[in-house]
């Protein structure tokens, strides 16, 4: 199971990176650097493609930067590694400031601690695949015995096996991309940088590379960056999502803060297709349970998407009881999950104060179990429904995309 920490990998702060002429002018003056693209580029020729951009990266985490083509996101994912020059701000990684790395720091930035997954795969057409997963680990200086039996384990470990002789000209796409991701494996970086991996393969394939990722994640724990322009593939890959329009991050959250709480109208319109139920989890619409409801009923996790939730209720008609580690921590019913698909239900920052407020209750009149039922659901009636606190939300179980009806999951 991965374990997400609160120590970052990355921190970034106030970045900015500008193309142009004195790009270096923009973010150092307020008046161009609140300027709009166009005006910015009709005044001083500089094209701001990315603005004022501050985020962590934790460790074991999957971190996704999602948005159109042309928001920013690609240009901030090198700007990581200074794969491009970033034009202002702070970069560390473990602490370390990446803008202050030397040539030979910064190498070993490359080499060693973040490796990059390609969106065209950059493979080398006159090596076998073995060779090609290994090419990292002979830039590093690794003897050819080693580093061809590394290869071969993480070939293995992608699907590859038995196709280490094939060149990529006689793979598929998706093969070609479990090489790209073999390679980046290869050298056991902290960190790998996914920039849009599975936007040119096919859906069924996509699908494959992604619960590839997923599989991967959950086995090694390994942190990742990862962009797309694909929502469903944000919502499905990422425990946290930072959205991106024109060079800013509009919102940074949670998959179920995101399509949940909406920053502005840009994100809401983002997320108007998306089946919240796929999405928001049982803590959305939990109440505090009574004393019969407390022992009685089908069991979910807090972490269980409102879907399974409504599929528990359905087969036993009665409210399903959220359990975390045997403790009972509330209810759900029907008109509270149909609440949530529905949209109605509102987001309130005070469920963990209220569901606390109602085991308060409970135990004040623990003696008379009818009065302790009836103080508990009076302070659990302002949780019903309500969001969990912002940045406190529990770990979604990845690997389930939420589908929009007689749709893929393709570009938006």
């Amino acid at each position: 199971m991965t374990t997400i920490t609160d120590t970052p990998v990355f921190s970034v702060e106030g970045l900015w990176k500008v193309f142009g002429p004195k790009a270096e002018r923009v973010p150092a003056d307020p008046e161009l650097a609140s300027l709009p693209a166009a005006e910015l580029r009709s005044r001083t020729g500089c094209t701001a493609a990315v603005r004022d951009v501050s985020f962590d990266v934790r460790k074991g985490e999957v971190f996704v930067v999602m948005g159109l083509s042309g928001s920013g996101k690609s240009t901030l994912v090198r700007c990581l590694t200074r794969l491009i020059e970033p034009t202002a701000g702070t970069i560390a990684v473990d602490g370390e400031d990446v803008r202050a790395m030397d040539r030979t720091r910064l190498r070993e930035l490359r080499r060693h601690r973040a490796a990059m997954v390609f969106q065209h795969f950059g493979l080398l057409p006159h090596r076998t695949v073995l060779d090609n997963v290994a090419y990292g680990l002979e830039i590093q200086g690794v003897g050819k015995s080693e580093r061809r039996t590394r290869a071969r384990e993480v070939v293995t470990k992608v699907g590859l096996e038995g196709m280490e002789q094939r060149r990529p000209g006689q793979l598929s796409g998706g093969q070609r991309q479990r090489v790209g991701l073999a390679r980046a494996l290869a050298v056991d970086p902290e960190v790998l940088l996914f920039d849009e991996p599975f936007s040119a393969l096919d859906p069924l394939i996509r699908r494959d590379m992604q619960e590839e990722v997923i599989r991967l994640h959950r086995e090694e724990g390994r942190t990742m960056v990862f962009i797309t322009h694909d929502l469903n593939e944000a919502l499905k890959l990422g425990d946290r999502i930072a959205l991106m329009r024109d060079g800013r991050v509009v919102q940074l959250g949670t998959p179920e803060e995101i399509v949940g709480s909406p920053a502005d109208d840009y994100v809401r319109e983002f997320v108007r297709d998306v089946p919240r139920e796929q999405v928001m989890t049982v803590r959305t619409a939990m109440r505090t349970a009574s004393m019969e409801e407390a022992g009685n009923g089908p069991a979910v996790s807090p972490n269980a998407t409102v879907s399974q939730a409504i599929e528990a209720v359905a087969r036993s008609g009665a409210p399903a009881r959220v359990v975390d580690r045997g403790r009972c921590v509330g209810v759900v019913d029907s008109d509270a999950l149909l609440g949530v698909v529905a949209g109605t239900t509102p987001v309130d920052a005070d469920n963990d104060t209220d569901a606390t407020a109602g085991d308060q209750a409970a135990a004040a009149v623990g003696g008379d179990s009818a009065a302790g039922s009836q103080a508990a659901v009076a302070a659990g009636s302002r949780a019903a429904g309500a969001a969990p606190v912002p940045g406190k939300a529990a770990p979604r179980t990845r690997g389930q995309a939420p589908q929009s009806p007689g749709t893929d999951s393709g570009a938006l």
